[in-house]
């Protein structure tokens, strides 16, 4: 993000976009574009239903990271450090996604 000149652009957000959650997140790369799914996992059902699914290119995925990682430290400061429990982690990491490749 350094050397990046500050600009400003005007966004247009269509009156019928809806707003989603997601509480889960299902990443694919391939050499020129990243794809993000983002899907709400229904609670004790064992499905997640899929929300959007938005495909950006490696460099804009990268950019990505590093605002994430702005916005993640800038919220920590302001409300308090993030903590994941061990547990969550470790069911998080044993998950596998049916339907979508």
């Amino acid at each position: 993000m350094m050397g990046m000149a500050n600009r400003e652009i005007s966004v247009n957000i269509p009156g019928n976009l809806d707003p989603v959650y997601s509480n889960r997140i299902q990443i694919a790369y391939k050499e020129d574009e990243f794809t993000f799914l983002f899907l709400h996992e229904i609670p004790g059902m064992n499905q997640a239903r899929g929300k959007a699914i938005v495909s950006i290119s490696p460099r804009h995925a990268k950019n990505l990271v590093e605002v994430l990682a702005k916005s993640v430290a800038d919220y920590e400061q302001k409300f308090g450090k993030i903590t994941s429990p061990e547990a969550a982690a470790q069911q998080e990491s044993n998950v596998t996604i049916r339907g979508y490749s």
